[in-house]
């Protein structure tokens, strides 16, 4: 993984076989990121994305692996009790142009990845809502 900052944007490569979840925290850690707005594009090789159950208050997973290319992947970069907290979704499509998405919880990239990181001057944490079941924003 490559990076290079032009004022409060962050140009990201990936690289083949990295884990793009693990990589972005690296890049979060070194810049001191603490509030950002996340897109990107490239090849996966597996990937894990997921939907929440509203009325469970759980995480479905479901895995893939094969030829994918990124259709979307958006998110931000918060906190949650000061610590770093990143919240990103993928949509990834086969061969066949059909298309999976979700919550993402781990990419590999297959050849090359490509995110623009735009850094907030500020800083949003997150709290356990217990009626939602997920982290939100906390915004008072």
């Amino acid at each position: 993984m490559q990076y290079k900052r032009f004022g409060d944007t962050i140009f990201v490569r990936f690289d083949k076989g990295e884990e793009i979840l693990e990589q972005l925290q690296k890049v979060a850690a070194a810049e001191e990121i603490r509030l950002a707005e996340i897109s990107a594009l490239g090849a996966v090789k597996e990937f894990t994305v997921g939907v929440f159950n509203t009325e469970e208050k759980k995480f479905y997973g479901n895995h893939f692996e094969g030829v994918f290319e990124i259709v979307s992947l958006t998110g931000t970069i918060s906190t949650m009790k000061g610590a770093y907290y990143a919240h990103l979704h993928m949509s990834a499509g086969n061969e066949k142009g059909e298309v999976f998405g979700g919550h993402l919880s781990r990419a590999v990239i297959s050849a090359t990845g490509e995110m623009v990181i735009r850094v907030i001057d500020g800083q949003i944490d997150r709290y356990y809502d217990e009626e939602i079941g997920l982290n939100l924003f906390k915004l008072d």
